[in-house]
């Protein structure tokens, strides 16, 4: 039906017959005989010149034949790849005839959200979404190659399988043939790529979609895509190499820079420096120690186990209200308070200045580096407390939007194997139980000084978002059965949940370690969007729901009855 694509015609074309479909676009009169049409498909725009009596309407669908010209002088479109040419049309076919759009189909982003995705079929016509969606592609395409490039093959895991305990809910599916049963849909193919190794997959890779029953935000969907990865007879720093590699080259597909080598930080340097296990580097502000700077302070809300500070250059002109608000803001985080300090050019203006010894003062403006014009923020309070909030604060005060600051990929590493004691008196896993220790901290098992091992854990940052997360598995069952024993889980336990993998552990389980990545988030950053519904085709609402097919929506009496299940009433 075509020769062409709109957007892929150029000066050199001059002269050509072409055959072009599309939509219309803008419609401008040129007095009673002439009209010129933006014609659009999704490989750009062409203005295509037509007879003004034509009835050819916003979005119509169109065939047109005619003759590439270039177009005079002063009326060249440098805004357009095609701005030097144009069509001119001798037949146009009208292919569908359309009613007005809901909403305006340029870049504007002031469109109610729910009546965008009502009718996302318009508004994937939009430049913005069609540029994500190729964003999309060009990453997925980057990340199969260079997995491949290394080894991997892709294989496919089921979508209906047993519950497992996980992070988050499970989406469920009745089962028709056993009344009372239940599927669940994956949240990650994690116990089957690991059982993918024991089968001599040594090298595996997918890109999944998962689905967790989870409140949504920004960067969360029900359903969502992720690079998932495993290999054999490896270690933490190859795995490093394999994603850092996979993620360079989708970030060169896209922006035709390719990344150099991604920083390593350990978890307790980061929440030191940053006060986050996922830190946003492409902007400073680091938390400063300032402990050792009031050791023997009078200052009685000084008086803590740790006191740490962040400074914001230029920020002594902040308003008395915003201080306030951000005093405001850090108690809902937890604080007990929040001292501020304006650097003069011989003295610290702040209400807290007159309780500060001459020498504290001169202490503090030396190790925090404070010049004229500064702002200092100080936190006193238990060691994770002061890290959380000045954290939060830092990115409140200085977090650069998506689209600035460049890209800055990090690797947090050597995390805690346990992230707290809960009431029973049990560790809690801060990644998942199957995570090995360090082979250095595996004697404090033994010894019970548990919040101090550190797992062979890593994450990938970039710019302040964690996209995904992995580890060196257990393979060994002895540990494996000394892990389960500090959760509380008992050997009956373990075999109900975990039953087919410690199963296949048996049968000779090779060393192996694994990552995943979230793709919808890697793609969002590259395609410098903020929320990830944006680079994805079909997305729910934060609520949950897709205004365009009404889901989720009730099923009938008959297939409930079917399924051997009733709906209660919800609870009051």
């Amino acid at each position: 039906m075509r020769t062409d694509r709109c957007g892929d015609l150029r000066l050199e074309d001059q002269g050509r017959t072409v055959t072009l479909c599309g939509w219309v676009g803008r419609r401008r009169e040129h007095g009673e005989h002439l009209a010129f049409v933006d014609l659009r498909d999704r490989s750009g725009i062409i203005q295509v010149v037509v007879d003004g009596a034509a009835d050819l309407r916003s979005e119509y669908v169109i065939q047109v034949e005619g003759t590439v010209r270039q177009r005079p002088n002063d009326t060249a479109n440098a805004s357009l790849a095609t701005g030097d040419i144009e069509i001119d049309a001798q037949k146009v076919t009208v292919l569908s005839a359309a009613e007005p759009p809901p909403f305006p189909l340029d870049d504007r982003t002031d469109i109610d959200e729910t009546l965008r995705l009502r009718h996302r079929y318009v508004d994937l016509r939009r430049a913005r979404m069609q540029r994500n969606l190729a964003v999309r592609a060009q990453v997925n395409s980057a990340v199969r190659t260079a997995m491949e490039e290394q080894g991997f093959i892709e294989v496919e895991t089921p979508m209906l399988i047993a519950s497992t305990p996980e992070g988050a809910r499970d989406f469920v599916v009745p089962s028709r043939k056993e009344p009372g049963s239940f599927y669940a849909l994956p949240q990650s193919p994690q116990l089957f790529k690991q059982l993918c190794m024991i089968g001599g997959v040594d090298r595996y890779y997918q890109i999944a979609r998962c689905l967790r029953d989870e409140d949504l935000r920004a960067d969360r969907q029900f359903e969502f895509m992720q690079l998932d990865a495993e290999a054999s007879f490896v270690n933490q720093e190859d795995v490093l190499a394999f994603i850092s590699h996979t993620v360079a080259s989708a970030t060169e597909a896209v922006t035709g820079q390719r990344p150099g080598e991604i920083p390593q930080i350990s978890w307790l340097e980061a929440q030191e420096r940053f006060g986050s296990d996922k830190p946003d580097t492409r902007f400073g502000m680091e938390l400063v120690e300032l402990t050792e700077v009031f050791a023997g302070t009078e200052f009685r809300a000084f008086q803590a186990d740790c006191i740490k500070g962040i400074r914001i250059p230029g920020g002594a002109d902040l308003s008395r209200n915003r201080l306030d608000d951000l005093t405001e803001q850090c108690k809902q985080w937890g604080a007990k308070g929040l001292v501020w300090m304006r650097v003069e050019a011989d003295a610290l203006n702040s209400p807290v200045a007159k309780f500060l010894t001459d020498n504290e003062q001169s202490a503090l403006r030396q190790t925090m580096e404070a010049q004229e014009g500064d702002l200092l923020f100080l936190v006193a309070d238990e060691r994770p407390a002061v890290r959380h909030i000045l954290g939060l604060l830092r990115i409140e005060m200085g977090r650069p939007p998506v689209t600035e600051g460049g890209l800055n990929f990090l690797w947090v590493v050597d995390f805690p194997l346990f992230e707290g004691i809960d009431e029973a008196g049990n560790p809690q896993p801060a990644h998942h139980p199957f995570t090995m220790p360090h082979e250095e901290d595996l004697e404090l098992l033994a010894s019970g000084d548990l919040l101090n091992i550190r797992s062979q854990a890593y994450d990938l940052v970039l710019n302040g978002w964690e996209l995904g997360s992995g580890s060196v598995r257990i393979h060994r069952g002895e540990i494996q059965q000394q892990i389960f024993s500090l959760l509380g889980i008992s050997p009956e336990e373990a075999q109900e949940k975990f039953g087919f993998l410690l199963d296949a552990f048996r049968y000779g389980a090779p060393p192996h370690a694994g990552f995943a990545f979230g793709m919808d988030r890697l793609i969002a950053i590259l395609a410098g969007e903020e929320n990830i519904r944006e680079v994805i085709a079909y997305p729910k609402t934060q609520s949950g729901a897709d205004p365009l097919t009404s889901a989720p929506n009730p099923i009938d009496d008959r297939h409930l009855e079917e399924l051997g299940l009733r709906v209660l009433p919800p609870r009051q």
